[in-house]
């Protein structure tokens, strides 16, 4: 009966990897990746059925004229000091233009950004549903897919430069520091920024509707969970906070 017995727990575990971890059951990576899937989906749904809700004029604050403007300023005062005081005159700038929509914090919190098969890092400067404001870039080069959303998106570039290309297109389109790249709502390019690169990020329209594209890395390539955890509680923390104080 004991060796009945042995032999029915061993069937009963999972498999085990060389390093003796568990290893899960094909059916249970199945049912996760088939609820992490139906969660993006529903997001998406929810995102899309609130789109005129959402992305109203009457839910916008920034403007990316007067953000360009602030990029401009602090590239012409501050380039030759390099990327780190363009950065910190940028923040300072939008701070000072947009005091109550800015986050305030005195060391911004910069964390890993996977999407589209590209990586940098981010500090998040404002997040609500209709709008998002990020300092974005990578100290090393990077390229993807820029994503395909229900907003406009206008990255302008303070350090280094970013190439673009669209479909149909047989030469690049060349950012440096100053210039805008506008990407219109519902369009998408690959881009590259083939060496340290860092941009003023703008976002306006549904900002819901990327979020499936801004997290799905996380979940089926890096599977980092400290980057994971960070994105929701920084993003979805302001996100939350400009709920409750009325901005959409």
């Amino acid at each position: 009966w004991w060796l009945d017995s042995a032999r029915a727990l061993r069937g009963s575990r999972a498999p085990r990897s060389p390093r003796g971890h568990s290893i899960p059951h094909l059916p249970t990576l199945c049912a996760r990746m088939k609820g992490a899937l139906f969660g993006a989906f529903v997001v998406g749904a929810l995102a899309v059925a609130s789109h005129q809700l959402i992305a109203h004029e009457r839910n916008y604050v920034f403007d990316q004229v007067v953000m360009q403007e602030i990029a401009q300023a602090a590239v012409a005062a501050h380039s030759e000091e390099g990327a780190d005081a363009v950065v910190g005159a940028v923040i300072a700038g939008l701070r000072e233009r947009y005091p109550e929509h800015v986050a305030n914090d005195e060391q911004p919190e910069w964390l890993f950004n996977n999407a589209g098969g590209a990586m940098g890092a981010m500090t998040v400067l404002h997040s609500s549903l209709s709008e998002y404001v990020i300092i974005f870039g990578t100290a090393v080069g990077t390229e993807g897919h820029t994503g395909r959303f229900l907003a406009d998106d206008y990255f302008t570039i303070l350090d280094g430069e970013q190439w673009a290309f669209a479909p149909g297109s047989l030469t690049k389109e060349v950012y440096g520091p100053g210039d805008q790249h506008h990407l219109p709502l519902g369009v998408a390019k690959q881009y590259k920024m083939p060496d340290q690169c860092w941009a003023l990020e703008y976002a306006r329209g549904n900002i819901l509707s990327m979020m499936p594209f801004g997290l799905a890395d996380l979940f089926f390539s890096t599977l980092d969970p400290v980057a994971l955890v960070q994105t929701v509680k920084v993003s979805g923390g302001y996100m939350l906070q400009n709920i409750l104080r009325g901005k959409f």
